[in-house]
């Protein structure tokens, strides 16, 4: 086999000991034996280990009895991966699975973001109809719940804030609560839709922001987060630092 990948697919931790050498006096092989218990243990936290694979590659649509059809067939292979012929034991060449789940993740890639595009546009257009939702030539829309003080922040100052922030599906993903110590941000060092949601109120003030995914995190997405998302900010300006201004 050209290439070896199923150590790299299966993500499995290999930890190297030191086996004592030679065999205690007395013990028989039975002795030494793996427990039902042990391989338990093992092949549950093997399928840990694979699971976090999946789902750090967002794969966890794969179909469970094929990945078995598939380590079934390898243990039942012979000879060497090294072999001209060991891939022809197989229905699909392993050779060709860097192509084939690159492709598969391209489309999946495609998929989401075309998704989340429609999801977010349908959103947003049924929104903007809604009572005291406004929506700036960016496409922001946003919602005045408090307008604050006069006091109103630039890009380089540091905003104090409370925010939760969820999905359209209602999953909340980041959120700093009103009894929990507030955040602190750089304005210019924020999501465009909060450099310029957070100039809309002043200090004191709270706002609801709708953010379309082009002023959020985009194609990239985030933690958390899936590419072309549209987001929600409930957030609540509890304070504007402005910068310190430069010394002469």
């Amino acid at each position: 086999m050209k290439k070896v990948f199923f150590a790299a697919l299966l993500g499995v931790a290999v930890l190297s000991c030191s086996p004592k050498s030679g065999v205690e006096g007395g013990t028989s092989a039975k002795d030494l034996q793996p427990t039902k218990a042990q391989l338990d243990s093992v092949s549950y936290l093997i399928g840990i280990q694979f699971g976090s694979f999946l789902k750090n590659y967002d794969m966890n649509d794969l179909s469970y009895a094929t990945i078995k059809e598939g380590m079934d067939d390898f243990l039942a292979s012979e000879g060497s991966p090294y072999d001209e012929d060991f891939t022809k034991q197989f229905r699909v060449n392993p050779d060709e699975m860097n192509s084939i789940i690159t492709s598969y993740l391209q489309k999946k890639q495609q998929y989401k973001l075309l998704v989340n595009k429609e999801a977010g546009d349908k959103f947003l257009e049924a929104n903007k109809a809604k009572a005291n939702v406004q929506t700036t030539e960016s496409g922001l829309q946003y919602k005045i719940i408090t307008p604050g003080n006069e006091k109103r922040a630039s890009l380089q100052d540091t905003v104090v804030v409370r925010y939760k922030g969820t999905l359209l599906d209602g999953k909340v993903f980041d959120e700093v609560k009103d009894d929990a110590e507030p955040a602190r941000f750089t304005l210019n060092g924020v999501i465009r839709g909060w450099q310029e949601g957070m100039r809309l109120i002043g200090e004191g003030g709270e706002i609801e922001l709708y953010v379309p995914a082009d002023l959020a995190y985009g194609e990239r997405g985030n933690s958390g987060i899936e590419p072309n998302s549209t987001l929600i900010f409930n957030v609540k300006l509890a304070e504007i630092h402005p910068v310190a201004p430069a010394a002469e």
